[in-house]
């Protein structure tokens, strides 16, 4: 949804003419060109492209791990793109949560541990106990990591980036270590997070047939957007098949 700002309807994130160069030598490579979109709370977005083509370094620039050699990135009213070192820091800590392919799970700590360590230096987190349970595994909080399937370890590691109570949920291929089945179940766990709690969602991933479950879906090709999908009628992610 749209809100206003100074009297004019603005996205919950925009995007605008986003740039990222790396120098190699004299040579300038384009990471990244003039990227535009919007999001609003709530949507479910996918990014997709090949190897190379730009997805991880759009991912590293909204999560605040990299910073825009040009251009704007705006969440909830924030120009991430104008904050010093100490000011990503605080962004990374409390604005954006993150799931990757790999649950990077501390294997010494139990289900609820690993939660409970990610939240202690955010000020408006969740309770951990209760976003395990509201994931599936309110019977699991005292198990630790080798005790857990590899689709119990990816709830724990979605908890882990809900319970922080971000902003922006950025999802690093999220399926890419499970089965089937399995990844479908995550997916929809991560598509009723963006409906439920009014959260952006967005997920970069090579496997095309996940567009047909996003609201809107950015194709990538040699770092600049080629175009961008809008699903006015998204399919569930149960009767999709790859």
């Amino acid at each position: 949804m749209k809100r206003k700002s100074g009297g004019d309807l603005v996205s919950y994130l925009t995007l605008e003419n986003v740039s990222k160069q790396y120098r190699s030598g004299d040579v300038c490579v384009d990471a990244l060109k003039d990227v535009n979109f919007t999001l609003e709370d709530g949507e479910f977005a996918v990014v997709l492209g090949s190897s190379g083509a730009g997805k991880t370094t759009l991912l590293n620039l909204l999560g605040g791990m990299d910073s825009a050699t040009s251009g704007k990135i705006v969440l909830d009213g924030k120009d991430v793109t104008a904050l010093n070192k100490k000011g990503l820091t605080t962004y990374r800590r409390t604005d954006v949560g993150f799931v990757f392919q790999f649950y990077n799970l501390m294997p010494n700590l139990t289900a609820l541990e690993n939660v409970e360590i990610a939240v202690e230096i955010c000020k408006d987190a969740l309770d951990p106990r209760t976003i395990l349970t509201q994931v599936g595994l309110g019977e699991r909080l005292g198990n630790f990591p080798s005790q857990l399937s590899g689709g119990e370890q990816q709830r724990v590691s979605i908890a882990r980036a809900l319970a922080k109570n971000p902003k922006l949920l950025l999802c690093d291929e999220p399926t890419g270590a499970l089965d089937y089945v399995t990844g479908k179940i995550i997916l929809k766990l991560l598509h009723d997070v963006s409906k439920q709690q009014k959260k952006p969602v967005i997920i970069v991933t090579h496997n095309a047939a996940l567009k047909d479950m996003a609201d809107k879906v950015i194709h990538i090709k040699s770092g600049r957007i080629e175009w961008i999908e809008v699903n006015k009628n998204p399919t569930p992610i149960e009767e999709i098949e790859w």
